[in-house]
């Protein structure tokens, strides 16, 4: 055991059938358990939710606010290291967890960046010194005169919420300065980062894992499409990048150098873009597994949940392989409805194709626009892969 300020680091492997943690019972939480369970751990979950899909499958559900006290201390007294499932956790659970002397994955460090685009932004742009990729060009608003003083050059632009924006909520295209004032009001005139928009080709992301001894790995960089900011398909590996040979290795060396400068523990998601003429700036980071590498549920040899169990509980990492390529494609609550009405979706015509593995996530009812559920299509190569995810797609009446 080592110190680290007033806080002992320790280096010894926690075994099954010890108890783990999770803060949150959302999609994430639930297939982080069922990888936690496989493995021989027992798992609590923090969830105020009483139906939220984490806790119907963990062996204890702690039902409370995540800053409810008694619920935290019990957690604490029960587990040996403790995760989120979301990067918006509130401080003082997170201080809660160090001053008790509980492991827990996400420094603070982490969390604040991650929770607050203007740190996240200058943090990204201290990065890009050594790995050469930085954030897109931007402008902080904080009152009434940075919009005066917001420079012409940024606009056309991306208006987005400092904290708490995700799935493209809290974010306004804005054409012009005219256009900025009354985006910021319509935000309730809070701490805002106005992003140039960049003239995209496509965007990919890497999911990197690093241990508690520093050891990284790395999957490969996948390529994503967007709907309405969320996450429609994810293909890997990246069809676009194998016309720059060299520029995988440098978004995984620069999604490194993030992690090493956060002195990060678990499984980390970076997102980048990849511009017309060839360059990539980045975009945002995601201290957590990430939507993006579901695919590694069916396709890696090591799962990207499996990887933060490993982590959390400090033994070595996985293989992080690539066994064949794939196409992940979300399915939102959109596809319970028809004519106004809901019904259930045909599974047995999706599994009718054999490649496809389906993963619902055992919420309780639909919505527009919700996370329901995503699948996995394989195949013996990329064009096989995106032909099964189109299949799969048209049977649910999706567009692919």
């Amino acid at each position: 055991m080592t110190k680290s300020g007033n806080t002992a680091i320790n280096h010894l492997p926690i075994l099954p059938p010890a108890w783990l943690g999770i803060l949150g019972g959302g999609q994430l939480g639930r297939m982080f358990i069922h990888e936690a369970q496989s493995l021989g751990y027992k798992v609590c979950v923090l969830d105020p939710d009483p139906l939220s899909p984490g806790g119907a499958v963990a062996e204890k559900h702690l039902c409370a606010d995540y800053g409810d006290e008694k619920a935290l201390n019990d957690m604490a007294n029960l587990c040996a290291a403790v995760s989120t499932e979301f990067e918006n956790v509130p401080a003082n659970t997170l201080d809660y967890f160090q001053n008790k002397g509980i492991f827990f994955s996400l420094l603070g460090r982490c969390v604040s960046i991650a929770q607050d685009r203007v740190l996240e932004k200058q943090f990204l742009r201290d990065c890009s010194v050594h790995s050469g990729i930085g954030p897109a060009p931007y402008h902080v608003i904080q009152s009434a005169s940075d919009l005066v003083t917001a420079p012409t050059h940024l606009f056309p632009a991306i208006l987005k919420t400092a904290r708490m924006g995700y799935d493209g909520k809290g974010q306004i295209n804005v054409l012009d300065a005219n256009e900025l004032k009354s985006a910021w009001q319509s935000l309730g005139q809070s701490v805002c980062v106005l992003e140039k928009r960049m003239p995209l080709a496509f965007e990919v992301s890497a999911l990197i894992v690093r241990a508690h001894d520093g050891k990284l790995t790395a999957y490969p960089v996948a390529e994503n499409i967007h709907r309405n900011g969320i996450l429609h398909t994810t293909t890997v590996p990246s069809p676009s990048l194998a016309k720059y040979p060299d520029l995988s290795q440098k978004i995984i060396a620069a999604s490194y150098e993030i992690a090493e400068k956060m002195a990060y523990v678990g499984v980390l998601c970076v997102e980048y873009f990849v511009l017309q003429d060839g360059s990539v700036v980045v975009n945002e980071v995601a201290p957590r597994p990430h939507n993006s590498g579901h695919y590694t549920m069916d396709a890696c040899v090591t799962s990207q949940f499996e990887q933060q169990v490993r982590a959390m509980a400090r033994l070595p990492l996985g293989d992080v392989t690539l066994m064949e390529p794939v196409a992940m494609l979300n399915i939102l609550g959109d596809v319970w409805f028809e004519n106004g009405q809901t019904r259930e979706p045909r599974w047995d015509q999706v599994l009718a194709h054999s490649s496809a593995k389906l993963h619902l996530y055992g919420k309780a009812s639909p919505k527009l626009g919700r996370k329901m559920g995503h699948i996995n299509c394989l195949g013996k190569s990329i064009d096989e892969a995106r032909a099964a995810c189109v299949a799969v797609a048209h049977d649910l009446g999706i567009s692919p």
